[in-house]
């Protein structure tokens, strides 16, 4: 007989094999897996007495706690659909998704519920609010006292087929309305099978939650991490300070979060210099980094840097940016150059890199094509919109709308998104080649690059630049520098400082509000779009 491929096989292999060991950190609040088990039972029972069935909808609002974790499990017992919400929308964002994903149940965080209560009036669906951490007087159900009065008895599951749905996230719109993708406890399970390989994943590990759990189930770390019985500890808000505090009480071992996340670590490690006695990996996705970033994490921190590549939509990884053992012979500088790319394809993801006739671009590293790639991960498809779900699976291939090319060694590079190439005079110039540059100067602390009109070559680069704490950076220096170290047409011919750039709530920089800055400044009345 054929046992299903269910995420809530997880945590019972923890409980069984882990259970009484101290897995969970929130704050100063420690559980025990089996404790954490207790506690999900009582939410599924919590949830049943509210009414939800299988195949409901169930959403959080919440930054990394325990009440996040255990809402994946405690949910899926029901065979229902959790619904992990980004912390830093707007109320009609969390409008819309609410009502289009129809969700029953809204948990809710207390220091969140500010964004909740403008259109909790118009939410169509929601028959329950339950707030985590109440403290102050709402109509609504502390979650404590809900769940304290709660059965912690086993709960008699939902029959669970590995392609039920049983996650639903939604995608940040920048134009539009955002994309809810369904993924199944197929794609999950899968997905974190092969990752927990390639990440080395085992139960002496301790977990620092710093990417969010909503961005991709925080990369499905809720879930292999629990399966292999490793240490969690969540962490509310991802501070320098909070990050490096933790890994010293916790000897934390392992961390993912984005590069602009691990940008503010070296420039904290920098004026305090911090000691940590234990091995430490930190896996990052996000826009390529410079190879002089990673040379900075590994010599400077010590710490080991592994880059990972994916999306929403394939449950998230496909690529991996490890040295294999046959090229670790080649120069420190090449291997520095590799691991700052995305990668090769983890096992059980095909990723080829193809021109616009379909067919894979030259292993030379300039030729440019779309990644595309398929794998047990990719998503069931969008919710409630099988147009966009068309566009975006071809005869079974994924295309991720991200441009790339490949080297002799079959690593993938990541060059840009389609929509941020930048064509120069008819040359295809990659913002995240000019961005490495930039970060190569001493006074420049974060950099993004965009196309700007130009009326010789059509379009040229322009950076938004944050200068370094105690750094001086003129434009006409920065832009002497960028032709120093670029072909002329890719260097860049302007330059904004800003205090910050504008990010998502993983760390991503957001390009296009820069471009509508751009227009703003600029007095124009047309948009870019994303």
């Amino acid at each position: 007989m054929n046992v299903p491929l269910v995420l809530t096989q997880f945590l019972d292999r923890a409980v069984s094999l882990y259970g009484a060991k101290k897995a969970i950190h929130c704050d100063d609040r420690v559980f025990t897996y089996q404790e954490l088990n207790n506690r999900v039972n009582k939410l599924s029972h919590g949830l049943r007495s509210l009414g939800v069935q299988k195949g409901d909808r169930v959403a959080f609002l919440a930054p990394n706690s325990v009440e996040m974790l255990e809402g994946f499990y405690g949910v899926f017992q029901l065979g229902a659909v959790m619904v992990p919400l980004n912390i830093r929308l707007k109320p009609d964002d969390y409008l819309f998704i609410l009502n289009h994903s129809e969700t029953k149940v809204l948990f809710v965080d207390q220091e969140l519920y500010h964004l909740i209560l403008p259109i909790k009036n118009q939410l169509k669906t929601v028959e329950k609010i339950i707030v985590h951490y109440i403290e102050s007087e709402t109509d609504e159900v502390g979650y404590d006292q809900w769940l304290d009065s709660q059965d912690d008895r086993p709960f008699n599951r939902e029959p669970l087929d590995e392609n039920d749905v049983c996650s639903l996230l939604y995608t940040s719109g920048t134009t539009g309305n955002p994309k809810g993708v369904m993924l199944t406890h197929r794609n999950n399970y899968i997905h974190a099978l092969s990752t927990m390989h390639h990440l080395r994943v085992s139960d002496e590990d301790v977990l620092l939650h710093v990417l969010p759990m909503f961005h991709v189930n925080g990369w499905g770390s809720p879930f292999y991490y629990t399966a292999n019985g490793a240490t969690q500890v969540c962490l509310r808000k991802a501070t320098p300070e909070a990050i490096f505090a933790n890994l010293e009480k916790h000897k934390v071992s392992v961390m993912h979060m984005a590069p602009t996340v691990l940008n503010s670590l070296l420039q904290y490690y920098e004026q305090n210099v911090p000691e940590l006695d234990q091995d430490v990996r930190v896996i990052i996705a996000g826009s390529a980094p410079p190879p002089a970033f990673v040379t900075r994490v590994e010599k400077e921190l010590g710490w080991e840097f592994i880059q990972v590549y994916g999306m929403t939509e394939s449950s998230p990884l496909s690529l991996v940016s490890t040295v294999r053992s046959h090229l670790k012979d080649i120069p420190m500088k090449d291997q520095y150059r590799m691991k700052a790319k995305a990668g090769h394809s983890m096992i059980g993801c095909e990723v080829k890199v193809v021109n616009d006739n379909g067919e894979e671009v030259e292993h030379d590293g300039i030729e440019i094509g779309e990644v595309v790639t398929r794998s047990n991960g990719v998503m069931k498809g969008y919710w409630k919109n099988e147009e966009a779900t068309m566009e975006t699976i071809r005869n079974g291939w994924l295309h991720t709308g991200d441009m790339a090319t490949v080297d002799e060694y079959g690593n993938i590079d990541i060059v840009d998104r389609k929509k941020d190439i930048i064509i120069s005079g008819g040359e295809n110039i990659s913002s995240i080649e000019v961005e490495g540059v930039l970060y190569d100067h001493p006074a420049v602390l974060e950099a993004a690059v965009i196309a700007v009109p130009h009326e010789k070559w059509g379009e040229t680069p322009h950076a938004y630049v944050v200068i370094r704490s105690g750094g001086t950076i003129t434009e006409k220096e920065l832009i002497a520098f960028s032709r120093e170290k670029l072909a002329h047409f890719k260097a860049i011919t302007g330059v904004t400082f800003v205090d910050e750039l504008p990010k998502t709530a993983s760390g991503k920089i957001q390009k296009v509000h820069l471009r509508n800055e751009y227009w703003e400044e600029k007095g124009k009345s047309g948009r870019f779009v994303n």
